[in-house]
């Protein structure tokens, strides 16, 4: 009398969970089903592995290279989108640390991970209200 024999008889009464146990050794004590090659765990784990490699691992591999190029691109003079949202030109580059300026006369300085991104153009420029149209702000606001 074989392991599956004797389980199959110590699982013919009980509870719904032995009988459901005894369902699961009876297919293994037969030899199961025989399905096709896809049917093996294996080839269904292999395929797994695949499709995340394509669908997450190498687009990610993808993204992290051009961000590495981008970094290594970057000059005095670009504007950039830091990862808090910051836009900022950059003052200087050096090994360790980026120099952002913030506004006039105001510098951080930042790891070069925590660039996202350069800028579109144009948008610094908008950020900043020009001289004239601050102090005719600054006039109405007075006036009221």
């Amino acid at each position: 009398m074989g392991f599956f024999s004797s389980v199959l008889v110590a699982a013919d009464s009980g509870p719904l969970a032995h009988q459901a146990l005894r369902g699961l050794f009876a297919q293994a004590a037969e030899g199961g089903q025989a399905g096709g090659i896809l049917a093996s765990p294996i080839w269904l784990i292999l395929m797994m592995v695949v499709i995340f490699y394509f669908l997450l691992w190498r687009p990610q591999q993808k993204q992290a290279k051009e961000h590495r190029a981008m970094l290594a691109g970057l000059k005095k003079g670009d504007v950039v989108v830091t990862t808090g949202g910051m836009v900022a030109k950059i003052h200087s580059v050096a090994q360790k640390f980026i120099v952002l300026e913030l506004a006039r006369d105001v510098r951080v300085r930042v790891l070069p991970n925590s660039i996202a991104s350069k800028a579109p153009e144009g948008l610094l420029e908008e950020a900043e209200p020009k001289q004239d149209e601050a102090k005719s702000n600054k006039e109405k606001d007075k006036e009221k």
